[in-house]
């Protein structure tokens, strides 16, 4: 069923994933009201039959939902001071971005004080699967806050998961991330052992699809990895930025992470060879 139209709902980042938000709601029939520091991509939300704001201001004047898709907490830090000016009790914001978990629950008992209610609403998924309506949601913060939020939750993906309290989806978004990056380096050591093994990569990649050792990543980044199709779906130096997060927060939790910490190092090898903006299946390039 389509959204109410007299009640817009605001965006603000309109990157690979914001951009694949937007078009999620514009489908469903949401007003999307978004902005950006990057005009081509403000123009590309026009294009599209969204409303372009001035200014974050803007949005957060026009809208009582408003989601933010941002690269990381310290820009999302400012934003949100930028936005509560013109915000009222009663408003959402609707944090997808993945960013550090202590400061995004911090960023709801900051709101909470203003009555305004704020969900970490992370991802798992690249900007394609966003756009598909494949990816998950997980969704840290108030229940009443999820269920005045459940109709553009549903509207990005059907696949949505309360998983606690404010800070818990940020959490849980690195779990997630761990597991996915190591599952792609793995991959990609296992493609490369292949080739100079005498087995045919695209071979090896479809018996990996069809035995035990399967895992989505082969469908989602098994080709781009054989072909060296690099488009980015879901950048290099954003996941690099996420495993730091990974290794900071397992150093507050005295958690171990060796793994995390040799892919931390590869993934800077591969920024400083110039590949941070390409996809994240360049991790292949590690084994070349």
């Amino acid at each position: 069923m389509n959204a109410d139209r007299a009640e817009p709902v605001g965006l603000i980042g309109l990157g690979l994933l914001g951009s694949a938000l937007s078009e999620r709601l514009l489908q469903a029939g949401f007003d999307v009201i978004g902005f950006d520091t990057h005009p081509g991509r403000c123009e590309e939300l026009s294009a599209s039959g969204g409303t372009v704001a001035h200014d974050v201001e803007g949005v957060a004047d026009e809208c009582q939902r408003v989601l933010l898709s941002l690269p990381d907490s310290t820009i999302a830090a400012n934003v949100l001071t930028e936005m509560r000016l013109f915000q009222e009790t009663g408003d959402v914001v609707v944090d997808t971005t993945t960013g550090d978990p202590a400061t995004m629950e911090q960023f709801g008992n900051d709101l909470a004080g203003q009555g305004v209610g704020y969900l970490d609403a992370t991802i798992a998924g690249s900007s394609e699967q966003a756009r598909r309506g494949e990816a998950l949601i997980m969704v840290g913060g108030d229940s009443s806050h999820v269920a005045q939020c459940q109709d553009v939750l549903d509207a990005i993906s059907p696949h949505v998961m309360h998983v606690g309290p404010c800070g818990s989806g940020a959490r849980m978004k690195l779990v997630v991330n761990l597991v996915l990056g190591l599952n792609r380096a793995v991959l990609a050591e296992g493609l490369s052992f292949a080739k100079a093994t005498g087995v045919d990569p695209q071979t090896a990649l479809e018996v990996l699809k069809a035995s035990p050792a399967y895992s989505t990543v082969m469908d989602t980044k098994g080709e781009k990895m054989l072909t060296g199709n690099f488009d980015a779906q879901a950048r290099l130096r954003q996941h690099l930025k996420d495993v730091r997060l990974i290794l900071q927060t397992a150093t507050e939790s005295d958690a171990k992470t060796p793994l995390s910490q040799w892919h931390a190092d590869t993934l800077q090898t591969l920024v400083d060879q110039g590949h941070g903006d390409d996809d994240n299946a360049c991790i292949i390039r590690a084994f070349d």
